[in-house]
């Protein structure tokens, strides 16, 4: 039996309902599911398990045992997730935040790094050019911040440090704070996230699913029922028909993560998209 830990989202519910008499899934409950992030990484803990994109390079470009499974479990704009106090006047749109003070939960999130490549290639604030807060360590236990970036002290929270004026911008996850007091640094961060998807040609995604190597190499038949039935669920549930789906629809989104972190010196070694692909069944 494989044992799988994946969030609760309205496509996931639905495979977990229609997987739950199978003989060959244990479904793992994790909250958040963040945390099955590093210990899949780390100690191998699953045999499948969604994963932030960025986690799933980085631990790939350090020799870890795991396979892309091309399906994307959460995909979103990113821009949404930049935000300042409302009452600061000194940052009116994404090109202010030079030499500014930015938090972030973890460097390595999937969001920042986003948020940092389109940072640098629409507005010239490179990462470099930013004094990064952090909060907890990478997924990756191998990789560390740069030394640009500042870990916060223990017990330290993001928005009490933003609205303490420690930092001038904080990037939030998907739950969004809706204090009116908090507002987006993009004029229009809805407008940005859609001409991003103009331009790229896709919403960037945040999560994936991984499987171990072993599985993929020993177990194919389940993997393969298992793929069946992720993308009957993604399929069969409205809210995810936009979520790319098959190495093909995923591949763009996947590609400009690996250029943006490589620009950001985010791997230990290069990466190429062989790299990345490596040990996945040609049925994906």
């Amino acid at each position: 039996m494989l044992s799988v830990a994946i969030g609760n989202y309205p496509h996931t519910r639905l495979l977990k309902e229609r997987l739950a008499s199978s003989p060959h899934f244990n479904f793992v409950e994790v909250s958040p599911i963040t945390k099955a992030f590093a210990q899949m990484v780390r100690q191998g803990t699953y045999d499948i398990s969604e994963m932030a994109l960025v986690t799933f390079l980085q631990a790939k470009a350090y020799g870890k045992p795991l396979v892309l499974i091309p399906a994307a479990v959460a995909a979103r704009s990113q821009e949404i997730s930049l935000i300042k106090l409302r009452s600061n006047t000194h940052i009116k749109g994404p090109a202010d935040l030079k030499g500014k003070r930015i938090g972030v939960r973890a460097y390595s999130q999937t969001t920042g790094a986003w948020l940092r490549g389109i940072l640098s290639e629409n507005f010239g604030v490179t990462p470099q050019s930013v004094h990064w807060t952090t909060f907890e360590d990478p997924h990756v236990a191998e990789y560390s911040d740069p030394p640009f970036a500042t870990r916060a002290k223990p017990g330290s929270a993001l928005l009490d440090m933003l609205r303490a004026g420690e930092l001038d911008a904080v990037i939030v996850g998907n739950d969004k704070p809706t204090d009116p007091d908090l507002a987006d640094v993009y004029p229009d961060a809805e407008e940005a996230g859609r001409e991003f998807a103009s331009k790229h040609g896709f919403v960037p995604v945040n999560h994936v699913i991984v499987a171990k190597q072993t599985v993929v190499d020993a177990q194919r038949d389940a993997l393969m029922r298992f793929w069946d039935a992720v993308r009957a669920a993604w399929k069969d549930t409205p809210s995810a028909k936009a979520l790319p789906i098959g190495r093909k629809a995923i591949e763009p989104s996947v590609a400009l993560a690996l250029k943006y972190i490589s620009e950001q010196s985010m791997l230990p070694r290069p990466l190429t998209e062989a790299d990345v692909w490596a040990g996945l069944p040609d049925r994906f």
